[in-house]
């Protein structure tokens, strides 16, 4: 079959070989699915420099999240097991683990779901509580993760502002629902937050950025706000002044979703079947921006490391379906 493998740290484009390789063999618990579309997440990036905290060992083919197809014709949701990535004509899985992909979704789609989407409901719904009628700020709002949270925000009720980079992104961060948007490059960030919620501030604020975007969040939280912290994709982790959280009264929480797999997986289950609810009323539906063929792979990793992409990218090997 052919994959993508990592040989030696460094950036995607220069790192990654398409190859011929051996199927993998499922150990105890696992399976082989057939990859019909593969997600591109910003770990994968981070795993080919050496940067994200898991370190498979090389050489390892990346990608993180899939839909794929069970030897028994099942359409599913998986997250590939390291080094067999998703990046590839067939991956391996925990069969435990598999979710089942939502009749509302396509494979593209189905494949962008699980992540960004958890990563968003655990967020906004198990962490931050999120109302309906608070006011949710989203940072990289046309990303794949902070366009998740959008739709996730606007589903349950919320008024939502979201913070992007660019003219275009303020254009797709709209065409998801935003009710405000804020283009970092031509506005001020807090003053544009806190003329949008009359001074009061963000009650909810999504970070996947951390760096210059947590520092405007400090700025611009309510009382009594919360700030969801899910990653670092400025390459820069802030540092909090915990007593600027203590005098102005707010909550920094952090979300790392894949602990749930060890620490509650049933709740991932749970998040499931409400993301395949949602989804199947039109609430919610992953946006991609490309679908490209496993021959680019290589490239579209690379465009989502260099934060060019809006939405999500995926890689559908030859002869599946989009």
């Amino acid at each position: 079959m052919q994959a993508w493998q990592v040989h030696e740290n460094g950036e995607p484009s220069e790192v990654m070989r398409l190859q011929e390789v051996e199927l993998p063999t499922p150990g105890d618990g696992q399976v082989l699915l057939r990859v019909r579309a593969a997600n591109i997440n910003f770990p994968d990036v981070l795993m080919c420099r050496g940067h994200y905290q898991v370190r498979p060992p090389l050489p390892f083919t990346p990608g993180v999240e899939i839909c794929g197809e069970t030897e028994d014709g099942r359409r599913v949701i998986a997250n590939p097991v390291l080094p067999h990535g998703g990046l590839a004509e067939y991956a391996v899985a925990d069969a435990a683990a598999l979710l089942p992909a939502p009749d509302a979704l396509d494979d593209s789609e189905a494949a962008a779901l699980h992540i960004g989407y958890q990563t968003g409901w655990f967020g906004l719904h198990r962490r931050a509580a999120l109302q309906a009628g608070e006011t949710l700020l989203v940072h990289a709002a046309a990303g794949g993760v902070g366009s998740a949270a959008v739709q996730l925000g606007k589903a349950a009720g919320a008024r939502v502002i979201g913070v992007v980079g660019g003219a275009d992104k303020a254009a797709v961060a709209r065409e998801q629902g935003c009710d405000v948007v804020i283009d970092r490059r031509a506005e001020d960030v807090v003053a544009a937050v806190k003329e949008a919620t009359g001074g009061l501030g963000a009650d909810v604020i999504y970070d996947p950025v951390g760096g210059e975007a947590y520092t405007q969040s400090a700025k611009v939280v309510a009382f009594e706000g919360r700030i969801v912290v899910v990653g670092f994709a400025s390459g820069t982790i802030p540092s909090p002044a915990l007593n600027h959280a203590l005098v102005k009264n707010y909550s920094i929480m952090g979300l790392h979703w894949g602990l749930y797999a060890t620490k509650n997986p049933k709740l991932i289950l749970h998040c499931h079947q409400q993301l395949t609810e949602l989804a199947a009323k039109g609430a919610i539906k992953p946006l991609v921006s490309e679908r490209v063929p496993l021959s680019e792979a290589a490239a579209a990793v690379q465009r989502v490391g260099d934060g060019v992409t809006t939405g999500r990218v995926t890689v559908v090997p030859k002869g599946a379906a989009a």
